[in-house]
Order: C-alpha cells, then structure tokens, then sequence
C-alpha cells in the first residue's frame, strides 16, 4: 500500500506541473495574440484616412482582427497539443508495431502501423481538401452579403429614407441564395468527412487483422497498440480535424488582403466615392 500511495503521489506532484504550465501557457498565448491583433489594428487606424470610405472598414479593423486573432490561437494551440502528442505516442507505437510484422494485402512491413496512421491521414487530409476545395471562396462571399445587410440597417437607424423593405429585401434575398449555396456545399464536404472519420475506426482493425486472426497478440497488448495508434492517429489528422477552422481562417485572410489592397489602391485624402471591396474567387 505504501508504494501504491507513492506512485498515486507521484502522479499528483507531475499533475501539479502539468497544471501549472497549461495555465502559464494559455495566460501568455492570449497575451500573445492580443498584441498581434494590436499590430493589426494600429496599422489599420494609421490608414483610417484612406479606410472610412471604404464599405465595411469598421468590420475589418474591429471584427476580422479578432476572429484572425482567435483562429490562429486556437490552431495553434492545438497543432502544438498534436505534435507534444505525437512526441508522447509516436515511439511507443513504434515499438509496438514490432509485435506486428504484417500487414494485409501488402505483407511483411517493419514498423507497419506508424505508416499506416500517417497514409491514413494523408488520404483524409486530401480527401477533404477536394471535398472542401469552394468553401473559402464561399465564406467570403458569405461575410460580404452579411456585412451589406448590416451596414443598410445601421444607416437606416438614423436616416429614414435607407432600409427601405424592398432594399431590405433584395439584401436579404442575396444573403439567402449566398447562405444556400454555402450549406449544399458543406453537405457534400460533411458526407467525406463523416464517412472517413467513420472509415478510420476500422484501419487498425484492418492494419491487425493478420496478427488478431494468427493469434500472435494478447488482448492487452491489442488495446496498447490500439490506444497508441489512436492516439498518434488523430495526431496526424490535424488537418482533418481543423479544416472546418482553417476554412474560415482561409476566408477571413482573403478579408483583410482585400481590405489593404483597397488601402493602397484608396486616395490619400476622405474624400470620394465608397470603395466597395471585391475580389475574383
């Protein structure tokens, strides 16, 4: 018992660190990003002159430098978590796969399963690029009808004759048919990612059918290397699981350099027409 207490103690003392530096880090990492999203909005607010004509300018410099701001803390955070995974589980699946020395269909392969749980993202990876390859385009395009519908509202509080309810109407009609097109192509890109998700529950089953059929392997031994695989696995498939995030990542960017092109394309003085922000998708 005291040996057991001990190791139970030695867990704590690792827990105590764990805490202390995921507290440490998330308390320097939003630190972090709020300065980069100072920079953004200093630049910015340098440019006002040439920005207040421009529609949309309010959202740019308030709204899409935080979500920039956000996404990149939340992908990065994770990316770190997957390759601090990686570091963990990677040379333990390693040396679990020597106790499988076969793999189906392909034969005798040192290692196999490390390599299998890297192809098996890769081909999720490639399959949702593909899948989700309209999506950024879609999103911006989304943003630019929601930001119009706004402004018309905003400017209506405090002039009569703006949102008119035919005005509204038509700005509304092209956020809907913008909002349609963008959910009929999230459910052929949720159909991929779905079906791989679920797909990839059965490679390991697959990777070991040669090994469980042959009797090689202990069940214990099958729920390390099963644990292992998972584990390094979902580490790979980074990608996979963030793609939804990077897509909107993909098109607040495409956002912001839209916005500092029409900055450097805008006359130096306030004076002029609105710049309406466009861009070829």
């Amino acid at each position: 018992m005291p040996e057991f207490y001990g190791f139970l103690w030695t867990f704590g003392k690792i827990a105590v660190v764990a805490i202390v530096v995921a507290v440490f880090v998330g308390f320097f990492t939003k630190h972090w990003i709020f300065r980069w999203r100072t920079a953004m909005t200093e630049y910015y607010e340098s440019q006002w002159h040439k920005v207040r004509h421009i529609e949309g300018a309010s959202q740019r410099v308030q709204e899409d430098t935080a979500m920039f701001s956000r996404i990149m803390q939340g992908l990065g955070v994770s990316f770190m978590r997957s390759i601090m995974t990686l570091i963990a589980f990677l040379p333990i699946l390693w040396a679990l796969s020597a106790k499988v020395t076969e793999l189906p269909f392909v034969g005798k392969v040192d290692q196999g399963l490390v390599y299998v749980a890297l192809l098996s993202a890769i081909g999720g990876t490639t399959l949702l690029m593909l899948a989700g390859i309209r999506l950024p385009g879609l999103e911006y395009n989304n943003q630019l009808t929601e930001a119009a519908y706004r402004k018309e509202l905003v400017l209506g509080e405090d002039n009569a004759d703006r949102a008119q309810p035919p005005h509204l109407r038509q700005l509304w009609g092209s956020l809907r048919t913008n909002h349609f097109r963008l959910f009929f192509n999230y459910l052929y890109f949720d159909v991929a990612k779905w079906s791989y998700l679920q797909f990839s529950v059965l490679i390991p089953l697959i990777a070991l059918a040669p090994t469980l059929v042959a009797g090689v392997i202990t069940l214990g031994v099958f729920q390390q290397i099963s644990n292992a695989f998972d584990k390094v696995e979902n580490s790979f498939q980074y990608l996979v699981n963030s793609w939804e995030t990077i897509v909107e990542l993909i098109s607040v960017y495409k956002r912001l350099r839209a916005f500092e092109r029409a900055i450097e394309a805008a006359p130096s003085d306030d004076a002029g027409e609105p710049v309406v922000i466009n861009a070829t998708l």
